[in-house]
Formats: structure tokens, C-alpha cells, sequence
């Protein structure tokens, strides 16, 4: 019986042969488990009740999901004191029956603001303590709502120039930069639970946004301010290089102890699509969710939209476009293959 036993140990203690390790995920909902991480996307509402379609492919793919414009001030307080809440009650409505989690975006902004705000702050017949107030009720009332609903809130969205100075925006103007502590701590109150984030664009390359960006969460740490993470939006173009060093990036923010997350990743291209184009922007994605998978913090990548059918793209930049995971058809693109092919070290 020996050698007997000494075989199955040899066979016991031999690795595993390719075929017996985890077969590849089939779908990105299956990427999200085996990875570890929440893969999400924003959403378009209109299609989300009128397209079954895209609804089918949303509920199939997807573990996290962001509402694109539901949940901006000007969506939900069109007028004064009047909310309208059944864009966003869809979404959060359809997250729970599907076992997706919601990112909440956003609840500063110095873009998509009701017309009564910026009008009644031009025409000075909203004061600075009034604005202040409004601010405050706004933040405070949209949070309460969807209280243990929202795995995490982009607090304050985009607060930081191109050079590294903070944004000139009604807020900053009017009320000071202490309105972004101010934001934290009034949605820290209203649900202590929920994560929140500031959240930018070209934070995964721009130098004086990096470090004006790091400078300022030091400063709301010091100061006691509950902030818990970091999105990294992540607009990509192919037609530049990619950001090679955002993996770095983001470990220095997770140094400083915040969740990390990429926010809005899609990467356009100057049309026409060609085959090699689209390889590119596959190599994009691939290496968007490697540099995310490569830091422990990192436990969310989502695409602002995933079908090129409802791309915020072509309405921005002139002559480009295809910049989603599937195209107009729902046909799944190079890059939606490439990121199931990529592979967790966790």
C-alpha cells in the first residue's frame, strides 16, 4: 500500500492542469463575481422602459448601475420646491429586482442646474445664506430619499480645473470653497452609510488635477470630513495615448485610505469604425479594468453607457462616436470580449 500512497500524494501535490482552473466568464455580471469588483453602467431611463431590448441586456450584464441624468438637480427639482422623482425611483426600482447596486450621481455639480437656481443667483434675488440653505435642503432631501438604497454618492463632481485651480463655479463664487466640506457632511447625515465620493474627468493622467485632487481630500481628512472615495471618470480617446501610469494614480488615493472607482469609462474614436480601430479600443478597456484589478481599493469600473444606440459621444465631439462595449444593434464589440478575457490577480 505504500508506494500506493505515496503516488496520490504526488498527484495531490502536483498544480492543477489549464483545464481544471476556473472556466472564462460568459457574461460581465459572471466577470463581476469571479473578479471581485462591481461592473456597472449608466443609464438612459427612456430606454430602460421603452427598449426591452436594452433593458434585457442591462439586467443581464450588469451588477451596478448609475442613473446618467435621473438624479441630477435639474431632473429632480425642476422648479422650486416641486420634485420629480420617477425617472430615478425607476432606476433604484429596477437595481433591487435585479441584484444591482446604485451609484448616485451627482449631487454637486456646477453643470445641469435648475433654471431657477442659476437664474434667481444671476439676477440676485437668491442671496449667498439663502443659496447656502438651498444647497444644504437639496443634498439633504435627495440622500434621505433613496437612504440604504445607494451604495455610494459622487458628491461633488468636477470641482477642479484643467491647471490645477479649483473650478470657478456659483458654489465656489458665491459660497466659498467650503461648500464642498459642507456637501460631505450634509450627505454624510443624511445616510451614514452610503459611500461618498468626489469624482472628476482626466484625473487618471492630468498632473495639476492629480495633485490639487490629492491636496484637497488631505485637507477634508484633516479636517474630519467623512470622505470615502475617489472616481476616476475615464473618457478615454483612442486617437490619444493611453494613461499609462492611472494605475499608480490610483494607488496614491487609495494611500490616503479611499475606495477607489472608475465612474464613466467608454473610449471613442474618430469615425469611420474600422476593424483596427476598434481592436485599439479594445485594448483600452482590457487595460482600464487590468489597471483597476490591480489595486485592492478598486472595486468598481463603470461604463457611461454601454450601447452605442444612446451614446452621450456624438452629441460632444464632433465627428467621433462607437464608443460603447456594444453597438447601436446590441451587438457585443472586440472590447466587451477582451474585458471577459482579462484575468483577476486577486
Amino acid at each position: 500500500m505504500k508506494p500506493l500512497i505515496i503516488a496520490l500524494a504526488l498527484v495531490l501535490a502536483a498544480p492543477l492542469p489549464a483545464y481544471a482552473h476556473p472556466r472564462a466568464p460568459r457574461d460581465l455580471r459572471e466577470l463581476a463575481h469571479q473578479s471581485g469588483i462591481r461592473i456597472g453602467t449608466a443609464v438612459d431611463i427612456a430606454a430602460l422602459r421603452g427598449e426591452a431590448d436594452y433593458r434585457k441586456v442591462l439586467n443581464r450584464e450588469f451588477t451596478h448601475v448609475t442613473a446618467e441624468n435621473a438624479m441630477k438637480w435639474e431632473s429632480v427639482e425642476p422648479q422650486r420646491g416641486v420634485y420629480t422623482w420617477a425617472d430615478a425611483d425607476t432606476l433604484v426600482d429596477n437595481a433591487r429586482r435585479n441584484g444591482q447596486r446604485v451609484r448616485g450621481h451627482t449631487l454637486v455639480w456646477h453643470n445641469q442646474l435648475p433654471a431657477w437656481l442659476t437664474a434667481g443667483v444671476a439676477d440676485g434675488t437668491i442671496g449667498n445664506d439663502e443659496l447656502r440653505s438651498i444647497l444644504r435642503d437639496h443634498i439633504t432631501t435627495e440622500v434621505r430619499r433613496y437612504k440604504g438604497k445607494i451604495r455610494a454618492w459622487d458628491v461633488v463632481n468636477e470641482v477642479v480645473e484643467e491647471d490645477g485651480t479649483m473650478r470657478k463655479t456659483i458654489w465656489l463664487d458665491r459660497l466659498g470653497p467650503g461648500y464642498i466640506a459642507d456637501a460631505f457632511r450634509w450627505a454624510h447625515r443624511a445616510d451614514p452609510q452610503a459611500k461618498l465620493f468626489i469624482n472628476d474627468y482626466n484625473l487618471e493622467w492630468n498632473a495639476p488635477k492629480i495633485e490639487t485632487t490629492l491636496a484637497l481630500v488631505k485637507d477634508l481628512q484633516a479636517r474630519g470630513v467623512p470622505i470615502h472615495g475617489a472616481g476616476f471618470q475615464g473618457h478615454l480617446g483612442i486617437q490619444y495615448d493611453y494613461p499609462g501610469d492611472w494605475a499608480n494614480v490610483m494607488r496614491r488615493f487609495a494611500d490616503l485610505g479611499l475606495e477607489i472607482a472608475v465612474t464613466e469609462l467608454d473610449a471613442r474614436m474618430v469615425l469611420p469604425v474600422t476593424e483596427e480601430k476598434l481592436e485599439t479600443q479594445a485594448t483600452y478597456y482590457s487595460r482600464a479594468l487590468t489597471d483597476c484589478l490591480s489595486v485592492a481599493a478598486c472595486k468598481e469600473l463603470t461604463v457611461w453607457g454601454f450601447t452605442d444606440r444612446h451614446s452621450w459621444v456624438p452629441g460632444w465631439f464632433d465627428g467621433q462616436g462607437s464608443a460603447c462595449l456594444f453597438d447601436e444593434n446590441l451587438a457585443k464589440k472586440p472590447a466587451y470580449r477582451a474585458l471577459l478575457a482579462v484575468r483577476s490577480p486577486r
